[in-house]
């Protein structure tokens, strides 16, 4: 992580009111404050909306009760599919159906919620352009994509299950360990894309019959329509996780440290820590890039590994 010698809100800094150091993940999404006997939290916002976390004591604690489970990147791999939507988002916004990417955008436009990667874009592309303007068009196409793969067609390579999944969960079931699903997608975004993965598993299974808690985002926020907060609640901050395993999963937080989290990307870690869980954390993601190795109880590249050590 990075050393930094005041908070970017400037209420801490260094060797003032108690401050023993100020640590900043490599993404710059996540501040850690250390006291002498605490340490606190602070998710920054791009959004205009940061906030403050405990960090509480964190183990592990056999046997299992639970396993939460991110999904895209840890459970199906479909972060190109998503940069591709982003791109259409901006051809529609920018009006050029020729628009593509540079090479230097793609940390920007992955990794983040929805709106934190159009805000990127529209301060890169159209400085003239909203967030909402965006959203349209953003929602539009994924729209006309997800009906089509809930449909059994659109992109065929537009998710792919993680290598080893199926047998991971289907042995968690058989050891009576619940398993939660957390994703910051919106349901629109993500159920299609889990059903997508339980098709190509061959589970006669809907996803949600078969897991024991399925959290979201929630909806877009539409006119007229219903939304919710799920764009600035998003990881790295712990609801989702949180909400998964003592509502989702009925596991109150004194039962925490027999509870783990899987993830990629150090947004979840970040999120499944401060929640209150153990993360274990799944190569291939920006887990080593974003500075939150520490963060992880163990960092596997199997789900086989994962099932040995938990287990």
């Amino acid at each position: 992580m990075i050393k930094i010698n005041r908070s970017q809100n400037g209420i801490f800094e260094i060797e003032k009111n108690g401050v023993r150091k100020i640590l900043l993940t490599n993404d710059e999404k996540v501040e850690f404050i250390y006291f002498e006997n605490k340490t606190i939290a602070f998710i920054r916002s791009k959004l205009g909306y940061p906030a403050y976390y405990p960090v509480n004591e964190l183990k592990i604690e056999k046997p299992i009760k639970a396993v939460l489970m991110d999904l895209d990147g840890t459970s199906v791999h479909s972060e190109g599919f998503w940069m591709w939507i982003i791109q259409l988002t901006i051809s529609s916004l920018i009006e050029n159906s020729s628009f593509k990417f540079e090479e230097v955008d793609l940390p920007f436009i992955s990794g983040h919620s929805v709106s934190e990667h159009l805000q990127y874009c529209i301060n890169k592309y159209c400085p003239g352009k909203t967030v909402e303007e965006a959203r349209k068009y953003y929602y539009q196409h994924t729209e006309r994509e997800m009906k089509k793969v809930a449909e059994g067609k659109g992109r065929v390579d537009a998710f792919k299950v993680a290598s080893g999944l199926k047998d991971f969960l289907l042995k968690l079931k058989s050891k009576n360990v619940k398993i939660a699903l957390v994703t910051s997608g919106l349901y629109q975004k993500a159920y299609p894309e889990i059903l997508a993965a339980f098709r190509q598993m061959n589970f006669k299974e809907k996803p949600e019959d078969f897991y024991d808690s399925i959290v979201t985002a929630g909806f877009s926020i539409k006119k007229g329509a219903v939304g919710t907060l799920g764009e600035l609640q998003a990881k790295p901050h712990p609801w989702l996780y949180a909400e998964a395993c003592k509502i989702g999963l009925g596991i109150p937080f004194s039962q925490r440290h027999s509870v783990v989290g899987i993830e990629d990307s150090g947004a979840g870690v970040c999120a499944i820590n401060l929640a209150g869980f153990s993360a274990i954390g799944k190569k291939g993601g920006n887990i080593e890039e974003s500075g939150t190795l520490s963060m992880c109880k163990h960092y596997s590249n199997s789900f086989e590994e994962i099932y040995n050590l938990i287990i």
